[in-house]
């Protein structure tokens, strides 16, 4: 293919992202803030595909022909500010900017309404797949200018992984900030499966016994059933095979139990409280992040004595029990992460297509799992694929989830995720919730009114008189 492809940002990702451009045929125009970054790139991938090498914005832009396609790969948030300042001057009416990075998707409506003005074209766009995905297909989540999108297609195309049905993971996600808040939510999700995973890793080690090499057995396993085949799953259980040079010992065991963050989590749970909706298990995997890196605090004298507990028997359905209660958790995890995409696209009358979302989900990104097949066929209208998803849910799949929240509980194993995802199950299959209580409570200190069952309108009671 003829494409030339202007590349802001050589760290891992726009350099992988770089290097499978060009070796999908496009002419690939380089430039980083560090020249000895550019300088590195050339040396060690320069043969590698049509690479032109700038040290400058001015010479950047002389290089690449009308329309530019720019992609900036740089770091989030002010960042991406300050090479608009300086990169934007050199452009021309009907460039076109694709921001590449995890940005936020209101920063992305705020970059392309500026840039619009200027005649310049923007696509904010999500990338997902880490080092490993950027060069050999990543999931691709493009959102803004759908002229520019339709430009930039043939070569996303040709970059983006296989999607397992004879497609690519790439498709236009809506105007604005769309791609970036599809992108979002993805790592939300990402957020969840991580922490239920981490969950799962706890009970089985704490309540079964078992060590690394038995649990990268039983992950190795299970990453083979439909029902959990997954990428997060798969690397679960080759972590558990390494081990470290140092002591000899499985290297899980000697890495800190103090999780990092870089923001897109946090994003996805404020965006559900903007919208209304509940995303308890992406939400309850933040919070336990928070907590895990409060190490000190957890090592204090004063709070890391356990309190008593009873030593809640190990029934000899345990790690089925937990493996189902994994199961039902994940689901319940990705169908928060839809819900709050359904949300969000009418809120913001983004239209997000959301069959081509879960299916640009299917390969290259973190989050592809088995299971999204049947989510992408239930939301195309399928019935019997939606018949599959609830027959997931039956009664013995379902005291198995009771009875693992039940002993992390009665052994105070912290199990943050599955215990919201299993109240979040509960609450929206009951007929009647608790909450006619808070209402009463509202309107007696604040006249806040209430709504009947057996009438219409609102109603006010003076409780207190």
């Amino acid at each position: 293919m003829s494409f030339s492809l202007g590349l802001i940002g050589l760290g891992t990702m726009g350099a992988n992202l770089a290097r499978n451009a060009a070796r999908n045929g496009a002419t690939v125009v380089l430039f980083n803030r560090t020249q000895e970054k550019t300088d590195s790139f050339m040396h060690a991938y320069g043969a590698e595909g049509e690479f032109i090498a700038t040290d400058s914005y001015e010479s950047f832009v002389e290089a690449l022909p009308s329309p530019r396609a720019i992609l900036l790969m740089v770091k989030a948030g002010s960042a991406v500010d300050d090479v608009l300042l300086e990169l934007v001057p050199h452009l021309q009416k009907g460039d076109i900017l694709i921001d590449g990075g995890n940005s936020h998707y209101r920063d992305s409506e705020r970059r392309e309404n500026t840039l619009k003005k200027k005649g310049i074209q923007f696509v904010g766009m999500g990338v997902s797949g880490g080092e490993q995905g950027a060069l050999l297909g990543p999931s691709m989540m493009p959102g803004g200018s759908k002229e520019a999108y339709d430009h930039l297609a043939p070569l996303l195309q040709s970059m983006a992984a296989d999607d397992g049905d004879k497609g690519k993971c790439v498709a236009y996600m809506g105007s604005g900030g769309a791609g970036h808040f599809v992108k979002m939510v993805h790592n939300g999700i990402e957020y969840g499966v991580m922490q239920l995973l981490a969950e799962s890793y706890h009970l089985l080690k704490e309540g079964a016994g078992l060590d690394a090499k038995s649990l990268a057995d039983l992950y190795a396993k299970w990453s083979k059933t439909p029902e959990l085949s997954s990428f997060l799953l798969d690397i679960t259980a080759k972590i558990f095979l390494q081990n470290d040079p140092d002591t000899g010992a499985p290297l899980i065991d000697v890495i800190r139990d103090a999780a990092g963050q870089k923001g897109t989590g946090k994003w996805t749970t404020e965006a559900a409280f903007d919208l209304g909706i509940a995303i308890p298990s992406i939400t309850a995997a933040v919070d336990a992040r928070i907590i895990s890196s409060a190490k000190d605090f957890r090592l204090a004298e004063s709070v890391k004595s356990s309190p008593e507990h009873e030593e809640a028997k190990v029934p000899p359905t345990f790690i089925e029990d937990v493996r189902s209660a994994l199961e039902l958790s994940i689901l319940n995890t990705y169908a928060q992460g839809f819900q709050l995409l359904v949300a969000a696209s009418a809120q913001n009358q983004w239209n997000l297509p959301l069959s081509e979302i879960i299916r640009c989900w299917q390969g290259g990104c973190i989050i592809r799992a088995e299971l999204l097949t049947w989510y992408r066929k239930a939301f195309s209208g399928e019935e019997k694929a939606s018949a599959h998803l609830r027959a997931r849910f039956s009664a013995e799949h379902q005291h198995a989830w009771r009875r693992i929240v039940a002993f992390g509980a009665i052994r105070a194993l912290p199990l943050p995720a599955m215990s919201a995802s299993l109240s979040y199950y509960d609450s929206y299959r009951s007929a009647w919730l608790p909450q006619n209580l808070i209402q009463a409570q509202r309107d007696a200190f604040g006249a806040h009114t209430y709504e009947r069952l057996d009438k219409e309108g609102t109603f006010h009671t003076e409780w207190l008189a």
